[in-house]
């Protein structure tokens, strides 16, 4: 209990973006209609690609954007780890399993970030089609993500960033893409 007074408290309003980014991953419409498998990788998938395009948006900001940015990284790795402990997994097991979630992060920052410096979705296609449909190719649903995630990039670079840190993340209807 003492070690929790000196424990630095994550701001509302970075809970209130990463509320917004698990919304907006659980829309129905990417799993009832572009075949996102509607199961804990899957879930975890979708709630990583939106943390990524948060900071992507935010990379190179000012002080504050990268503060931000860092309180969201924490805030998505406690919720995985509340997560799988939530599952049932050990408490041995689970900092095992954090990670290789960190690892798949890593790993998808890098791989998403390049495609969305290639023009047009080829590249992001692909790269979906490899990671959210890791268990068969689904290239039509993958170039109907690849056009929603280049469309939410481009709706957050014309948000300003005060809206992301004040928890207002603009996404596109998911409802607006289809396979």
């Amino acid at each position: 209990m003492i070690f929790g007074l000196f424990r630095r408290r994550t701001p509302s309003q970075v809970i209130a973006t990463y509320t917004a980014i698990v919304a907006q991953a659980r829309q129905p419409h990417f799993y009832a209609s572009l075949d996102v498998p509607d199961t804990f990788d899957g879930r975890f998938e979708l709630v990583m690609l939106h943390t990524i395009l948060i900071l992507e948006r935010l990379r190179g900001g000012s002080e504050a954007e990268s503060a931000f940015s860092q309180d969201l990284f924490d805030v998505f790795f406690q919720d995985m780890d509340g997560t799988l402990r939530e599952m049932g997994v050990g408490d041995v097991t689970v900092p095992k399993k954090v990670k290789k979630m960190a690892e798949a992060f890593y790993g998808r920052a890098a791989v998403y970030s390049q495609a969305l410096k290639d023009e047009g979705t080829h590249s992001l296609a692909e790269a979906v089609d490899r990671n959210l449909f890791a268990d068969g190719a689904q290239p039509q649903a993958a170039v109907a993500m690849a056009r929603y995630i280049r469309s939410a990039a481009d709706a957050l670079e014309a948000q300003p960033a005060n809206g992301i840190l004040d928890g207002r993340p603009n996404w596109p209807a998911a409802t607006d893409f289809s396979k």
